[in-house]
């Protein structure tokens, strides 16, 4: 029992950082109606950025985090601006293509900054684990601050879009681009800012990430990537509490899987879950019909 609870807390915070992840993909989507493929290569960034903060110019790790976090929302703007925006009016086919383009084009270029071997990434969280049931269970520092870090931000974002000026612009400009610039939404603002949210939450994501498992290449970000791709469409792409559901789902459903099934089939029974779930409800799980007058 007490092991089955300790591979269901891992599950709860490797889910955690999916749906930090699936976030940024939910929002995107849901906004600028695109797939942003780079979002996972973002993450790597900030790991990057986070590690050389930390062992080469030897700043605490709370301002190393925060310098990633301006690092990727600084990249996240330039990437819409140069590689996005210009395609606003283009086919989807156009769009994913470049997404897939600027993902190799960020790891190539890591691989030119960092080189190809892989290091070790210093932890960002000094905290005791807790210990409960005399011991016998441990939760660890980084698993305690990813699922609080979680839960703050999916709080924070549900506020943010409900009550403020510019989430309520989201809003809008998600249900009708036309009609929100109409009436007065600047939308080229609101779709840069969900870029900018988005990355920011990639740099978080990929500190707590590599901090968890701490190895660190310039491919790190591309199965997390497509894991947290895949949460976001398993809860509902383009909903909020859709990313937070599907991520912490895929998360356990990974964990017990290469625990009871495979450890080789674990990432095969995650994708084999999502297929079952999108034949019964191709919406996803939190994912809502969209009736289209022709």
């Amino acid at each position: 029992m007490l092991q089955f609870l300790s591979y269901l807390i891992n599950g709860i915070s490797l889910g955690s950082v999916y749906a930090i992840i699936a976030l940024g993909y939910s929002m995107v989507y849901g906004i600028a109606k695109m797939l942003n493929f780079a979002h996972g290569d973002i993450i790597m960034v900030g790991a990057f950025v986070a590690f050389n903060a930390i062992h080469h110019m030897g700043l605490p790790p709370m301002v190393a985090v925060l310098l990633a976090v301006i690092v990727c929302t600084v990249l996240g703007v330039v990437i819409e601006r140069l590689a996005y925006k210009p395609l606003r009016q283009a086919s989807s086919l156009a769009v994913l293509i470049t997404a897939i383009g600027m993902s190799y084009l960020l790891q190539n270029l890591a691989l030119l900054l960092w080189g190809a071997n892989p290091v070790s990434f210093p932890s960002v969280v000094d905290m005791e684990p807790l210990s409960l049931f005399g011991g016998q269970l441990r939760i660890t520092g980084v698993t305690m601050v990813t699922v609080l870090a979680n839960v703050v931000i999916m709080i924070a974002l549900t506020l943010f879009t409900g009550r403020t000026k510019m989430g309520k612009a989201m809003r809008c400009v998600s249900e009708d681009r036309g009609a929100a610039e109409l009436m007065g939404v600047n939308v080229n603002g609101t779709i840069a800012l969900t870029f900018a949210i988005g990355s920011a939450l990639a740099a978080i994501a990929g500190v707590l990430l590599c901090s968890a498992y701490p190895v660190l290449m310039p491919t790190t970000g591309a199965m997390p990537g497509i894991k947290a791709f895949t949460a976001a469409v398993f809860g509902g792409i383009g909903s909020i509490p859709g990313a937070l559901v599907g991520g912490l789902l895929l998360g356990v459903i990974e964990i017990l899987g290469k625990a009871y099934v495979s450890t080789e089939l674990g990432d095969a029974l995650v994708f084999a879950v999502l297929i079952v779930v999108l034949l019964v409800r191709p919406t996803g799980l939190l994912g809502k019909k969209v009736h289209e007058k022709v």
